[in-house]
């Protein structure tokens, strides 16, 4: 899925993909009143890249869009993007109205493979723009979100590498920009790899997992509200002492799915 160790580190969610020549800007979503938007119609789009396509069944994307309750003319945040994979359907989802911004690291962002991915979502789908960022440095302004996606990027927040340059942060640091800069009401989608309990930082080291309750306690520390869950991608077979990249596992892990929402 990940052409190198370093797209593989950068983010579980990055994919390698061609950029197709020639394509067109998707157009939204149809969506009414009495539906809400289409979402198996944005992941259908016959021009996204067939590597992000082969991952639909393993992600669920339409599933996950519904029951997160992405609407059509939202203001989106997708945190370390990866290669847009979520970015561009949800793109789709929010329509000319909506918009998403993508944030990526600066350092995974300068490879060609990284370039080209992007130069093919921005094509396709130009309400979506990436924007390179370190994470904690990342601060929207005040009550401007709508809806935030963390797809399978939340455990990165206690990862640190002197290699690829990710310093480690403060978990609590980079969710209170985020509360500030959600509207009231706004929604936070999570979904992540489950881990074992233990030290945190020692568990994400080992497994690029993260204990549910971990990150329960520490969106409800920086006042977001449970609002939802979903076992749509609950696995008890699951080993959760092995990493995520393994071949045994990969694609297939035990995952929380957590909406978290603003109050207000």
């Amino acid at each position: 899925m990940r052409a190198s160790i370093l797209l593989a580190l950068a983010t579980c969610a990055m994919v390698a993909a061609p950029v197709y020549a020639g394509a067109t800007p998707a157009a939204p979503a149809g969506d009414s009143a009495e539906t809400g938007p289409d979402f198996e119609a944005a992941v259908s789009d016959p021009g996204r890249d067939q590597a992000d396509i082969k991952l639909d069944d393993s992600r669920k994307p339409a599933e996950v869009l519904e029951f997160m309750g992405l609407e059509s003319g939202d203001t989106v945040v997708d945190l370390f993007a990866g290669g847009g994979y979520y970015s561009e359907i949800m793109g789709r989802v929010v329509g000319p109205e909506g918009s998403v911004t993508a944030v990526n690291p600066p350092q995974f962002t300068t490879s060609e493979q990284s370039k080209a991915k992007w130069a093919g979502v921005a094509e396709r789908q130009p309400n979506v723009k990436m924007v390179p960022s370190q994470l904690p440095d990342y601060k929207p302004a005040p009550d401007s979100i709508d809806f935030a996606m963390l797809h399978l990027i939340y455990h990165d927040f206690y990862w640190e590498s002197e290699e690829y340059k990710f310093e480690k942060m403060n978990p609590v640091a980079v969710l209170s920009n985020l509360f500030v800069g959600m509207k009231p009401g706004g929604i936070v989608a999570v979904i992540d790899h489950v881990g074992s309990p233990g030290d945190t930082r020692a568990v994400v080291e080992k497994t690029h997992r993260i204990d549910p309750t971990t990150v329960r306690s520490d969106f409800l520390k920086a006042g977001f509200v449970l609002d939802g869950e979903s076992d749509m991608f609950a696995n008890p077979d699951d080993d959760l002492e092995l990493n995520v990249f393994d071949p045994a596992v990969r694609g297939q892990t035990d995952r929380i799915v957590m909406r978290f929402r603003k109050p207000g």
